[in-house]
């Protein structure tokens, strides 16, 4: 069933907020979820009380939150499509874009979209190649995976293998797409504690890869402590099977925020989780764990930290970062329960699992980030729904600070950050609860804009577009590239994006 819900205000009963802080606390007093965030390979729905179950069933009935699988939105947003998953039946992941393509990363390997027709997306191929996340970019012929699960080999056909194990093998893979229907994998590169993220910074003749990856341990021989900074490897165009590492700068020199009894609550920094480069303004922005920092990328492949910044109160995990389109902010995102947790209720709170929204301040090396405000969606979810602060990116508008974001089962937020104080949301799509009754882990792992519409990877339910109607937005749908990578941040209005000055919805006809 399908509904329009456009002004619904969720207010949680006292009662209601206990029971969700009770489950909240258990999650993170149970298992390493700050450490590790994001699904893993086989993430198993968490139990939960009776009194959760008997919350979400009791929201639903009483129409605060959206019934299992039902769909909501505000009537700025139009639902086009969903592609439901096929060959590949693990956890969905990031996307990438190119062309008429979209790229779509995948726990077992990775599926590629012709989008030409938003309403109507066709599958063009689907690559098995398991070993999360598979984290996803492309950039020219070349497709890049991230693998970050020990494996036994570096092939698509390898098994789980423990990472105390030598033999063990994680790290970068690297695809040929010039024939979209048929990817030929073409090389690989180990990297220490395995690639959880990797970051692009495209040059000419070669591409630079910064790779992010932590929780380091003694008795892991390709993953020893302490790691305390981000590989970088040389890929060069023409000749990929010569990629190799280049440099290992050491991000933190003091060993990052030590977490655990000093700092309560946030992750002790044993590396970078996301980074996101800007490569018009020589600048990049790292959520590593415990730290967010600002970096100089003037040399793509010895990046020079400049500012360094810590919430010991509310962020329990620097998750992944977005600069607005003068380089003058920055949103952090916290990955608060690890992604696994129901964070988006009245007990947790508006600052705890929301952005930061940082503005940059001063010049060159004398740069630093000033908190302004945090951001979190204003609609209450459930107490089954994994909700969280993830993936999303920049909606280009002149003059505007504007931005489409996933919240896992907390869906697709728009939201406006013009003034950095005071943040406000334009727009959401979301599903009710993948169940009632259980925590499954669901939603929005990514939702990007792109050349007019917004596409979003459900980790659950597939594929979906969205097309985004709103005067605030509408001048970003003359806006295009040839290809996006959103941790690889355009300069939409200065030579790599294109103001094609009016907008011709030729396929919603």
């Amino acid at each position: 069933m399908t509904s329009l819900h456009t002004t619904r205000v969720r207010r949680r009963r006292l009662g209601v907020a206990a029971a969700a802080a009770g489950l909240f606390a258990t999650l993170l007093v149970a298992g390493p979820a700050v450490a590790t965030p994001d699904p893993g390979d086989a993430s198993a729905p968490a139990k939960i009380s009776a009194a959760a179950v008997a919350d979400a069933t009791a929201a639903i009935k009483s129409g605060e939150i959206p019934g299992v699988d039902e769909i909501v939105h505000s009537r700025n947003i139009e639902h086009l499509s969903n592609t439901p998953k096929d060959a590949l039946a693990g956890t969905n992941s990031d996307l990438a874009f190119q062309g008429k393509y979209a790229f779509a990363g995948n726990y077992d390997g990775f599926r590629i979209f012709d989008i030409s027709n938003p309403k109507a997306p066709k599958t063009v191929a689907q690559v098995l190649c398991p070993g999360s996340q598979n984290d996803i970019t492309v950039s020219g012929d070349l497709l890049f995976l991230s693998t970050d699960s020990s494996r036994s080999d570096n092939s698509c056909s390898s098994v789980t293998q423990p990472a105390s194990e030598k033999s063990s093998w994680e790290g970068m893979k690297i695809f040929d797409i010039s024939d979209k229907r048929n990817p030929q994998y073409v090389a690989a590169v180990e990297t220490a504690c395995g690639s959880h993220t990797h970051t692009l910074v495209p040059e000419r003749k070669d591409v630079y890869i910064y790779v992010s990856s932590y929780s380091p341990s003694a008795s892991f021989p390709d993953c020893q402590p302490p790691h305390d900074g981000i590989t970088v490897i040389k890929v060069p165009r023409k000749a990929p099977e010569k990629s190799s590492i280049v440099n290992f700068p050491l991000l933190f020199p003091d060993g990052g925020n030590p977490g655990g009894t000093t700092n309560p609550g946030v992750s002790t920094t044993s590396g970078c989780h996301d980074i996101t480069v800007l490569p018009s303004k020589d600048l990049a922005a790292g959520a590593c764990m415990g730290d967010g920092i600002l970096l100089d990328i003037k040399n793509p492949a010895r990046p020079k930290v400049i500012d360094r910044v810590q919430d010991n109160v509310n962020f329990a995990f620097w998750h992944s970062a977005t600069f607005n389109q003068d380089a003058d902010k920055v949103v952090f995102t916290d990955e608060l329960g690890g992604g696994g947790a129901a964070t988006c209720n009245e007990a947790i709170g508006p600052n705890k699992g929301a952005d930061g929204i940082y503005d940059i301040v001063g010049r060159g090396d004398h740069r630093k980030l000033v908190f302004r405000s945090y951001y979190k969606i204003p609609r209450y979810q459930g107490s089954t729904e994994n909700c969280v602060a993830h993936n999303g990116s920049i909606i280009p508008v002149k003059g505007r600070d504007i931005m489409v974001q996933a919240w896992y089962q907390g869906g697709i937020s728009v939201w406006d950050f013009t003034n950095s104080s005071r943040p406000t949301e334009i727009g959401y799509f979301e599903r009710g609860p993948l169940s009632a009754t259980t925590n499954a882990t669901g939603g929005s792992w990514s939702a990007y804009y792109y050349n007019g519409y917004i596409y979003s990877n459900d980790i659950a339910k597939g594929f979906d577009v969205l097309k985004l109607d709103d005067r605030r937005t509408d001048p970003a749908k003359r806006v295009r590239v040839d290809e996006l990578n959103v941790q690889t941040q355009p300069d939409y209005f200065d030579g790599h994006g294109h103001d094609h000055g009016h907008d011709h919805d030729r396929h919603d006809d």
